[in-house]
């Protein structure tokens, strides 16, 4: 297992660095330049001040020399300054705003798993029943349900029509002065629409998964074996079944890790709150290339490390599997 893991890590270099070099050079080939941006409201701006904009931030040099200095600076861990009128580092913007994010989307994927799993076992072992029909129903209204309108509409009707939650932000003007317990409760109330959105985006696709692995390890004959030796239904179903049950949700779990921070670009921006997503929304519209960048380059490592933990649960869930052997 050492060697295994030892030989994914180093594999990951070159991996890092071909996504980074693709991501580079598909960024740039978007329309528009962040100069552009800048002196879109200035029509009158001169040619020169144009090009001296485009020699402050490096842009007049040539894509291959770009990459190679942002890299430099990269292996340094410093994803250089912003290109935003306050030009402040990338590392710091990024501070600010992925606390709120990875709050945010942990306590929604625990909320997902935590509900999903019991829900698709319940299905998957009262199979054909009313149970399960109705399972099914919530399952696809979760898949049809687009989760922007859905937001939308329990905003305005939670929000607006009946006034009892708030529908942007995470905070009330002036919860600064209040005590610990109304500060947090005042924040729990401000996330509990977009917390419900997110779990509800998700559950109903994890809990059908779920059931239907479920059912397939029902299927297998040591299932068989262990209700003919008289073990109960509910050491049958968690002992036996479960464990096996769980290899394709490790899955699921290793790719909802990159979400942690570039998947509530929709939520952060339609509840106004001041994460990851709503940042990497603002910065593509304004050509940030080094905080575009710094926010794709975490995204990839978390990929990368959400794969190889899947691998690592994997074995651990599954005896039967040994790494490095075919």
């Amino acid at each position: 297992m050492i060697a295994y893991l030892a030989k994914r890590l180093l594999m990951l270099v070159p991996l890092l660095f071909g996504i980074t070099l693709i991501t580079f050079a598909v960024i740039h080939l978007a329309p528009g330049e962040p100069v552009d941006m800048q002196i879109s409201m200035s029509p009158k701006v001169s040619a020169e001040a144009r090009q001296r904009i485009r020699e402050f931030y490096g842009l007049d040099k040539p894509l291959h020399v770009q990459y190679v200095q942002w890299l430099g600076r990269m292996a340094r861990l410093d994803f250089g300054r912003s290109f935003a009128p306050d030009n402040r580092p990338v590392t710091d913007k990024i501070a600010e705003r992925i606390p709120i994010t990875l709050s945010l989307n942990i306590v929604a994927l625990l909320l997902e798993f935590g509900l999903a799993i019991p829900i698709g076992i319940l299905a998957a072992v009262r199979r054909d029943t009313l149970l399960d029909k109705g399972i099914t129903v919530f399952v696809f209204a979760g898949f049809a349900v687009p989760t922007f309108w859905l937001a939308l509409l329990l905003m305005y009707f939670f929000g607006v029509t009946l006034g009892w939650l708030p529908i942007s932000g995470i905070h009330s003007l002036g919860s600064d002065r209040l005590g610990p317990v109304p500060w947090f409760l005042d924040m729990v109330k401000h996330l509990i629409l977009p917390m419900g959105v997110m779990t509800f985006g998700s559950l109903a696709g994890l809990s059908r998964y779920m059931r239907s692995s479920m059912l397939e390890v029902l299927r297998q004959d040591y299932i068989t074996t262990a209700r003919a030796k008289g073990l109960p239904e509910r050491a049958v179903i968690l002992r036996h079944a479960l464990r096996n049950a769980l290899l394709p949700v490790i899955t699921f779990l290793g790719f909802s890790l990159p979400g942690l921070i570039g998947g509530s670009v929709i939520f952060e921006t339609i509840f106004a709150i001041p994460g990851m997503g709503q940042l990497f929304y603002q910065v593509v519209m304004m050509r940030d290339y080094p905080l575009i960048m710094g926010i794709l380059v975490i995204g990839a490592f978390l990929t990368l490390i959400g794969n190889l933990l899947a691998d690592v649960c994997y074995s651990m869930a599954d005896p039967r599997i040994r790494h490095g052997r075919t």
